[in-house]
């Protein structure tokens, strides 16, 4: 087995992996590779691409996020374990329409097809589509336009 695909316990090869990791989060690449000393190390992560025009979103003012926040709590507890819940699958801050001022993906009483977005989620100035995992009518968007999400908090409900 050669050096390159061989597991090792050098804390300096640890230690250079973690260093790589670091950049790639650092520089947003999703891979890169070294090799020094016959010694070959490639570190990559998988990462979404949408074919959503990267806008800059507008500025969302700290006091309605408080307030868009705090009810997070209820909400999450009404909607846990219906079978038509959508949840977020990162975090980040979830955007009803494609650009600021242009009309949301769905609203309430639309009815989507399987794979269609529902919405865009920003994570790492990555605008990430969200599908809809079936078919049906939209029933309820439990997030707001701008609203920080974590992963599986509850979005909407598609029954």
């Amino acid at each position: 087995m050669s050096k390159d695909t061989k597991a090792s316990n050098d804390p300096l090869e640890a230690r250079l992996i973690r260093d790589l990791a670091g950049i790639l989060e650092e520089t947003g690449l999703t891979e890169i590779e070294i090799e020094k000393a016959g010694l070959r190390v490639r570190v990559a992560r998988n990462v979404s691409v949408s074919a959503v025009a990267a806008v800059a979103p507008a500025p969302v003012a700290a006091a309605p996020v408080a307030a868009a926040v705090a009810p997070a709590a209820p909400k999450a507890a009404e909607t846990a374990g219906h079978p038509g819940l959508v949840t977020s699958p990162m975090v980040g801050t979830a955007y009803l329409a494609p650009s600021p001022g242009a009309a949301p993906f769905v609203k309430v009483g639309d009815t989507v097809k399987e794979g269609q977005t529902l919405l865009i989620i920003e994570a790492m100035k990555t605008m990430n589509q969200i599908p809809a995992p079936r078919a049906g009518r939209v029933t309820k968007v439990i997030v707001n336009d701008g609203q920080p999400v974590e992963y599986g908090e509850p979005m909407m409900i598609i029954e």
